[in-house]
């Protein structure tokens, strides 16, 4: 009995043998395992190690055989690098270029087509640019500002005119409410290159600006130099202040909302140095200030000590108070500037805020106040300023 068992069980290992080899061959484990399969070949372009990648370019990212399924980029200095997957998940690039010395970082993740999951990081590093631009932005983030003011962008050094379309289009304006507005190349008074963008009207007080700039890696030009950084401030509009000037009566009137809410009487240029006309937006203001006439083309004819100074163009036309002039709101007998009593400059000072707009009416002075001397915007109409855009040209 104990030997016919022996047997039985003997012819019964061939059978298991076989059984379990053909499992191995035809059942759920059949072919290579996932850890066996190939995974998504991952390229990062600039490549990996490059010490002086080119300047100009985008960064890109291709998964071969399988799709992208996270990538992020950021910098030595900490900056996340905005990019765009393609609808297909195989490929990536950057939102903007490639800064001058610059380290990116990239760390990826992929998925193969049968499923494998793969990561990898790839560093490189920017060539160092000969030149950088630089940008100062007026007004400065977090400001207050009446509704006559621009977005304004002065330039360290020159934008090539083949490269302002490029620069306009990096350039944003997101307000809310939504405001309508255009960008126009500007010279400012001091020389240099300059962009603004003005509303088509005056902006609604409570407007919360934003601007934005993905300047990175953008070349202004051989004069001028790459950008290295890209920008971002916002600014609210404050009161509806503005003053109209009526050089025959020589009164300045203020308004707020529309609104008359008081007037001052004053002294404008003489008819040998009239007040420039048009609408005007303070730029600047002082509470004391030196009078120089060499700063206006007068030689050394005088320096006089002036407070509650407000500033309009850039070439010197100001409110300010003229304790020296005796003929205040009787006669037009300024060097081009609207003096007052101190107490009366001390009233518009107060009234008028950085951004508020002061119209000057009746004025001899026929000459056009160029828009770079100071902020001048609203010396243009709508039509002429949108012809200052890149982008229509």
């Amino acid at each position: 009995m104990h030997a016919a068992t022996r047997r039985h069980s003997a012819r019964l290992i061939p059978a298991l043998t076989a059984a379990a080899a053909l499992l191995s061959a035809c059942g759920p484990g059949t072919g290579a395992s996932k850890a066996d399969e190939p995974a998504a070949k991952v390229t990062v372009t600039p490549a990996a190690g490059t010490k002086s990648a080119k300047l100009g370019s985008r960064i890109s990212v291709r998964a071969d055989g399988g799709k992208l399924t996270s990538v992020e980029v950021k910098t030595d200095k900490g900056d996340k690098v905005g990019g765009r997957l393609a609808g297909d998940g195989t490929s990536w690039t950057s939102d903007g270029k490639v800064a001058p010395q610059t380290t990116y970082t990239v760390h990826t993740k992929a998925k193969s087509a049968k499923g494998q999951e793969s990561s990898g990081t790839s560093d490189f590093t920017t060539e160092q640019a000969d030149k950088v631009n630089k940008l100062t932005n007026t007004p400065g983030g977090g400001q207050t500002v009446g509704t006559g003011m621009p977005v304004s962008i002065l330039f360290d050094h020159p934008i090539a005119k083949d490269r302002r379309a490029e620069i306009e289009k990096a350039l944003t304006v997101t307000t809310q409410p939504k405001v309508q507005g255009a960008w126009g190349w500007v010279k400012d008074y001091s020389g240099k290159d300059r962009i603004d963008w003005r509303p088509k009207e005056h902006w609604p007080t409570g407007t919360k600006v934003s601007v934005k700039g993905a300047l990175s890696g953008i070349n202004s030009g051989t004069d001028g130099g790459w950008f290295a950084r890209d920008y971002n401030f916002g600014f609210t509009i404050g009161a509806d202040h503005k003053a109209v000037i009526d050089v025959p009566s020589h009164t300045l009137t203020m308004y707020e909302n529309g609104k008359n809410v008081g007037s001052i009487t004053g002294s404008a240029g003489s008819p040998q140095d009239p007040t420039r006309g048009g609408v005007h937006t303070v730029r600047s203001k002082n509470a004391a200030e030196t009078m120089d006439s060499a700063t206006i083309g007068h030689g050394s004819e005088w320096k006089l000590d002036s407070k509650w100074v407000t500033h309009l163009t850039a070439s010197g036309t100001f409110l300010h108070s003229a304790p020296w002039n005796k003929s205040i709101g009787v006669e037009n007998n300024s060097h081009g500037c609207f003096g007052m009593t101190t107490s009366d400059a001390k009233k518009a000072y107060d009234f008028l805020t950085i951004g508020s707009t002061v119209e000057v009416r009746g004025t001899s002075n026929t000459n056009k106040t160029d828009v770079g001397n100071g902020l001048e915007v609203w010396q243009e109409s709508w039509q002429q300023w949108q012809q200052r855009s890149a982008l229509n040209h």
